[in-house]
């Protein structure tokens, strides 16, 4: 029969091994609590990252939930005009995997753009016409058309980019990022998450908290995301009666407890605790702050076009997101839903780009001006693209499907070519002809422009080094600058 006595004292060594390891997770709260350190150890980073010198500081990712289509948007097919209606080859098509929507398709009818296409500045770039604002930064930015993926549905899509793996439980890319590098802010979170949504709501898709989540690494990294409705950030008042200084004596308290905690169990969640309070409480200021936008001059609100003050907006976050970003914001992730267009291509379309187009445009030019686009990566795209075939009835489609053969996304700033075309596509835009980008390449650039070598940012868990890239993923040369 086993002895309670000694199974205790082992437990406590156990205890005393976790609280003193080298990890110092006990040591770095108890400086935060002493004051004798506003950003503790974690938060700077891990040692030797990054890798080599970064060419950018910060990252903004404009996620464009459902699948912008990249034949009516980004690649333009004059074929495609001349073979309206009449069924896509079977040559060209071949055994491509596509939704269950489609799939069972005995005709394919070619469904050419929408709208014309037009070349922008300098470079000539071909971009839509229902993309002005785009075509005005087309100098400044690198169009690649020759994005692929597996994935043939939304979440498996989103979940595929933002943290590697079709299947959620895997840390997204703003937690590697925070993980990896720390914050530059004392104030604000390092990875910060808005939502918005097309205004007639005809997109049904959801955002789920793993597209931000930390999956198995502490929990202190996932992304904190602003509300678009109601305060920014629920509880950061103070309750009726209680002074700032109240407040702080009571978090003090909370937090010797914790640290306590911490000591005798070396739990992480319980670090996680103690930086969620402190935080908190430093947002009290930075917060009402970050969205008070009385010195924001009237031609920058013109730029970010008639939303930019109404909450909740794309354009709204997009303003907000230059904010967090001067702040010292690493990552920010702005999610809008709306392009998820199977049978309202020829009404919503132009719609969606309206609402978007500007204030993404508009961000990229507020950065450069302000200096920050240097620095800063600015990247614009969605899960897949649509099918250059039309849904529905194949006398008058109205729509199209999910296609992740081949598709497109736009970069700016943080290091990429400027004024340029990277990959290309054949006269359906269905199968990539030049310079194909997986989703795991995309990832390794992406990190490759933080500074950091994909292959080297790895956390061990069930027994094995995972990387946002998993096993894959190569730096595509052609778009870094």
């Amino acid at each position: 029969m086993t002895d309670p006595y000694l199974e205790n004292i082992a437990r406590v060594t156990r205890r005393q091994l976790f609280g003193s390891a080298a990890s110092g997770v006990g040591l770095a709260a108890l400086a935060s609590l002493t004051g004798t350190s506003s950003v503790n150890a974690n938060e700077k980073g891990l040692p030797g990252l990054p890798h080599f010198a970064p060419k950018a500081k910060r990252v903004v990712v404009l996620w464009q939930g459902g699948g912008p289509s990249h034949v009516d948007l980004f690649d333009e097919k004059p074929v495609m005009q001349e073979m309206k209606g009449k069924d896509i080859p079977d040559s060209v098509r071949g055994t491509t995997r596509l939704s269950t929507m489609s799939s069972g398709y005995g005709k394919w009818p070619c469904q050419p753009a929408i709208k014309p296409f037009k070349k922008y500045g300098e470079a000539g770039i071909s971009l839509s016409e229902m993309l002005p604002n785009v075509g005005s930064i087309a100098d400044d930015i690198c169009l690649v058309r020759s994005m692929y993926t597996e994935a043939v549905n939304h979440a498996p899509g989103v979940t595929f980019f933002m943290t590697g793996a079709q299947t959620p439980g895997r840390p997204s890319m703003g937690a590697w990022l925070s993980y990896g590098l720390g914050s530059d802010s004392e104030n604000l979170p390092a990875f910060v998450v808005m939502t918005s949504s097309d205004k007639a709501k005809t997109c049904g898709q959801l955002f789920f908290d793993y597209y931000w989540g930390s999956g198995f690494l502490p929990s202190r990294y996932q992304g904190v995301r602003f509300r678009n409705s109601g305060d920014l950030v629920p509880y950061l008042a103070n309750p009726p009666g209680v002074s700032s200084e109240a407040r702080r004596a009571l978090l003090d308290d909370i937090s010797s407890i914790n640290a306590a905690h911490l000591a005798d169990y070396g739990d992480p969640e319980i670090d996680t605790r103690i930086a969620q309070y402190e935080m908190a409480f430093r947002m009290q200021t930075s917060v009402p702050d970050l969205v008070d936008f009385s010195g924001e001059t009237k031609a920058t609100l013109e730029r970010y076009g008639e939303d930019a003050l109404v909450k909740g907006t794309f354009a709204n976050n997009c303003l907000i997101a230059r904010r967090l970003l001067e702040r010292g914001v690493r990552f920010v992730q702005l999610m809008h839903a709306g392009w998820d267009q199977h049978g309202n291509l020829f009404t919503q379309l132009e719609q969606q780009c309206r609402d978007t187009e500007g204030p993404s445009a508009a961000l990229v030019k507020d950065l450069k001006e302000r200096g920050m686009l240097d620095d800063t990566l600015v990247v614009w795209g969605g899960e897949f693209g649509r099918t250059p075939f039309g849904q529905g009835d194949p006398t008058n489609p109205k729509g199209r499907d999910h296609f992740g053969k081949a598709y497109s996304w736009w970069m700016a700033g943080g290091g990429v070519k400027r004024g340029t075309v990277y990959g290309a596509t054949d006269d359906f835009g269905w199968n990539i002809t030049s310079n194909p980008v997986h989703v795991h390449d995309m990832q390794a650039t992406i990190l490759h422009l933080c500074g950091i070598d994909h292959t080297r940012l790895t956390f061990r868990y069930q027994g094995r080094q995972y990387r946002l890239t998993d096993i894959h993923g190569e730096v595509v040369p052609g778009i870094v600058a």
